[in-house]
């Protein structure tokens, strides 16, 4: 029986999220999973799209973040899309939690890895939801500067 080699240079992006938000402030937290969630995610099979970060008795949760059933696992496999506790410290988590209810503002997880020593950690960012004429001129500045460096 050949082992698969689970990879310490997991690297999953939220590239939607930095096309529909502005990041105002970033952290980096840790997550509570479970066992066959780490290899799972270590086998690169996560995905970020339409995940969002919420309070829940002043906790951080995140919601909609998707990992795979780990093809090995027998009956103690985990749910694909439950919801997973966010590590931070208390003083991250109330200032945060101040700015969110104060100025409507929104965390999104932008960032997937794996840190030296082999724990899942998530970078999330306290962002502002960009209107329509905003992503407009986003996509007009990535198009100019590809011109740009075109030419030379």
């Amino acid at each position: 029986m050949a082992k698969t080699k689970l990879s310490n240079t997991v690297n999953i992006e939220n590239r939607k999220a930095k096309f529909d938000y502005q990041f105002l402030d970033t952290l980096t937290a840790g997550l509570v999973l479970k066992g066959t969630e780490i290899k799972s995610i270590r086998e690169g099979k996560a995905g970020l799209a339409d995940s969002y970060c919420y309070f829940k008795n002043d906790e951080l949760f995140v919601r909609n973040f998707h990992i795979t059933e780990y093809e090995n696992a027998s009956f103690y496999n985990h749910e694909p899309m439950r919801e997973r506790k966010l590590l931070l410290s208390r003083q991250e988590l109330n200032k945060w939690l101040r700015k969110v209810k104060e100025q409507g503002l929104t965390i999104v997880p932008v960032k997937l890895f794996i840190n030296e020593k082999g724990f899942a950690k998530m970078n999330i960012a306290l962002a502002k939801g960009k209107k329509e004429f905003d992503k407009r001129e986003t996509i007009k500045k990535r198009d100019t500067e590809r011109e740009m460096n075109r030419k030379f």
